[in-house]
């Protein structure tokens, strides 16, 4: 891997550029390109090999690859596509589209969507003639790959770029497993390997990303990476306190509003909608709410204070469950600005969708994530000369005497300020190795088989297995894997030349239509209301006529459920009371985070963005942190357990707890460390101990995991491979869990542990 520099070439980066390029940017009247731009024209066009281009959001990395690469390919008359362009979403897509197209227009070469919602019309255009540009999904490469081989093969042939969008979104995740495999099978198509050109904003580890990107040769990647144009950032973090009754964080989301003035029964939510709409209104903004269950909650919320204010609703939900009906008028409203608009969202307007001028990112809850905290951040301040700006909010519970003092540190605001700490650092977690291989290597061998219509297993192995993420599958575990999908699944059979083809459990498997999309998706529900289906619905409760649900910013009473065709139609409902919605898991820190949680703690200094509540809470987990003699503390005795305080991540935690409960313990993770029930810390101490002396295998300990079957076709994966494939994937948090252990094994030595009041 190397980092590319500022040219010192007596041949400016504009000049390299083909001439309709050069006329291009003239045109738009842009007066100098920016740092990226500059840099990257260069890394492309003096060089043959790979980049990854690390930007800010707004910095200009899509034009900075397609500008060079559009001169290389502007006078190519070779039959097939010259660049594909990949990208996780449909709506980045369309987005990418509309910003192309132009340039493209200018340079006189084609440039398509291609993906289940892409214009039919468009993509026959393409196969009758395949040149120019396709955007694509990797679950619409595949979907080629599958049922259009010949057609895969026209479009593919002899592609000169491959432009990988969001690449982070793809490092940690069972879909760059997908995709990483889906380019090898592309890559042998195509007459020459094309170049790969990466794009991010959020790049922990970019060694990583380039091994990622060039599995056969990662030092040949070239890094661009561009801090130049970040902006000024305004902070500011809110907090408040819910009732006391209210202990559950589900349960106040669903507590019915309290309504807009002040007075009785307002939980923290209602207050948070309240500020949130005196900041918001009449501006254009994102507000970052986490589960689908609080952006209806707060979102709702909204609505009901605009009406109270007697002004047109400017607040709307966006989540992956609403139809993209629902989803791109928001996303076009927030993006031609001539209207004041809020989006209430999950993560969905998270990624590099073009979003126009927001004014402020606000995000409900403590960020859990520094990745995907720059990405929201980076969606404000986006114009020459403004600043980003951030307001957090967040909620603690109200304590009493009989509060467990580790509850008292008030970690939710101890959280968002480690945060702002690590932001001002330009911390980004490194990408955890994904898990799921296994189901990635059972999906493609179907895949590739039914590609082909056969294949031997020396070809399945090489082109799935050898090269690349998939290559923790050891040609021994691949073999085990086919075994069980040939005699105990009835997958695939093999013919009497060795030939492997598909068995009709696989032939089933491969032509249902949800095949391409190798994550999981709960069992969804289409909701109709008036006739027209308004989005779909994750349903793991039965509904039932008469009750009621939130969706889209709106309260909804069901009149039927079809339970044969997943149908609930609904009408609209203001006066119904709010429903319940289903807890979604939480999302884990890192062991940095958790560091940086032990120096907030730690520290003295109570920052000017904290408002006066936040603060004060703040002190409180100080206090609390100080009398305790929290600072160097391992164990901590109280009704019958211990609480060991590791301050490490999420993973580290989970999977000490894991060794503990393999010898014998009864043991479960949270934030800070670790909790082990009915025993003392002398017991704990001497477990520490023992892991030291003699660590247990993690061959041994992967044995008592409740449930490795976690990818979607898990379930069809040889136990044993499971077992084995875990023990990769985890080797790093196993590591540090022992590291761990051996820590506070010695720090324990000196450290006293009195039972506490």
């Amino acid at each position: 891997m190397a980092t590319s520099q500022p040219s010192v070439s007596d041949v400016s980066s504009f000049d390299k550029l083909h001439p309709k390029v050069r006329r291009w940017i003239y045109d738009q009247g842009w007066s100098e390109l920016r740092d990226v731009q500059d840099r990257t024209i260069t890394s492309i066009m003096d060089r043959d090999g790979d980049t990854l281009v690390i930007a800010g959001t707004a910095s200009g990395k899509t034009e900075a690859a397609f500008l060079p690469i559009l001169s290389l390919v502007a006078d190519r008359t070779n039959d097939g596509i010259s660049v594909l362009y990949v990208s996780p979403l449909k709506a980045l897509i369309n987005d990418q589209f509309t910003r192309a197209e132009q340039l493209c227009e200018a340079m006189e070469l084609n440039v398509v969507r291609w993906h289940g919602d892409a214009p039919q019309s468009a993509k026959q255009a393409l196969v009758r003639n395949p040149q120019g540009i396709a955007l694509i999904t990797p679950e619409s490469i595949e979907a080629l790959l599958v049922r259009r081989p010949e057609r895969a093969k026209a479009l593919f042939q002899d592609i000169d770029f491959v432009v990988i969008d969001e690449v982070h979104a793809f490092l940690h995740s069972v879909r760059g497993l997908h995709l990483r495999s889906l380019l090898r099978r592309v890559f042998m198509i195509s007459k020459k390997r094309p170049r790969v050109i990466g794009l991010s904003a959020t790049i922990g580890d970019p060694a990583i990303a380039a091994a990622w990107i060039n599995p056969e040769s990662p030092e040949s990647v070239d890094v661009v990476s561009s801090t130049a144009g970040n902006p000024e950032v305004k902070l500011s973090i809110r907090a408040y306190v819910d009732a006391e009754d209210l202990l559950d964080a589900d349960q106040l989301e669903n507590e019915e509003d309290g309504g807009a003035e002040s007075g009785s029964g307002k939980v923290a939510l209602d207050y948070i909608a309240d500020d949130v709409f005196a900041a918001a209104k009449g501006f254009n903004n994102l507000v970052f709410a986490g589960s689908r269950r609080r952006v209806e909650a707060l979102t709702d919320r909204l609505r009901r204070r605009a009406e109270k204010a007697r002004m047109p609703n400017e607040f709307f939900a966006h989540h992956g469950s609403l139809s993209k009906e629902l989803r791109e008028p928001l996303e076009k409203r927030l993006k031609a600005g001539n209207l004041p608009t809020t989006g209430v969202a999950t993560t969905t307007l998270e990624l590099g969708i073009d979003v126009g001028t927001i004014r402020t990112v606000f995000q409900v809850g403590a960020p859990r994530s520094m990745s995907s905290l720059r990405q929201r951040l980076g969606r404000s301040g986006r114009r020459e000369g403004t600043a980003a700006i951030l307001r957090m909010f967040i909620r603690e519970k109200k304590v009493s005497a009989k509060t467990h003092p580790l509850e008292r540190l008030r970690l939710n605001v101890v959280a968002a300020a480690a945060s702002i700490t690590l932001l001002g650092r330009k911390y980004v977690e490194k990408p955890k190795t994904p898990s799921g291989a296994a189901t990635v290597a059972l999906q493609q061998t179907l895949s590739m088989i039914a590609e082909r219509g056969g294949a031997s297993v020396a070809e399945l192995y090489a082109t799935i297995c050898s090269v690349g993420p998939l290559s923790v599958i050891s040609q021994s575990e691949y073999i085990a894997l086919l075994r069980h999908m040939m005699r105990e699944e009835k997958l695939i059979e093999q013919a009497p030349d060795g030939t492997v083809m598909l068995g009709i459990k696989g032939e089933r498997i491969t032509a249902s239509k949800d095949f391409f999309a190798i994550f999981e998706t709960d069992e969804e529900w289409r909701v109709v209301a008036d006739g027209k289906s308004v989005g779909t619905l994750p349903m793991t409760n039965m509904a039932k006529p008469g009750s009621y649900i939130a969706f889209a910013g709106q309260r909804w009473r069901i009149e039927t459920v079809d339970l044969n065709s997943k149908v609930i139609e609904v009408v609209k409902d203001r006066a119904a009371k709010m429903p319940s919605f289903e807890p979604l898991g939480r999302e884990g820190v890192s062991d940095v985070f958790a560091q940086a949680m032990l120096e907030v703690l730690r520290s003295r200094d109570l920052p000017a963005y904290l408002d006066d509540n936040a603060r004060t809470l703040l002190t409180e987990g100080r206090n609390t942190f100080d009398v305790h003699g929290l600072d160097g503390k391992v164990f901590w005795e109280e009704g019958g357990g211990v609480s060991v305080l590791t301050w490490a991540g999420t993973e580290t935690n989970r999977m000490l707890a894991l060794i503990l409960t393999y010898l014998g313990l009864d043991a479960g993770s949270h934030d800070i460390g670790v909790s082990v029930a009915g025993c003392s810390a002398a017991m704990v101490e001497a477990a520490f101990r023992g892991m030291v002396s003699k660590p247990p295998l993690a061959g041994a300990v992967v044995k008592i995991v409740p449930d490795l079957q976690v990818a979607k076709y898990d379930a069809l994966v040889p136990h044993e491979v499971l077992e084995s494939q875990w023990v990769k994937e985890n080797s790093t948090p196993y590591a540090e869990a022992l590291a761990i252990a051996l820590k506070l094994a010695v720090a324990s030595k000196s450290t006293n542990s009195p039972k506490d009041p």
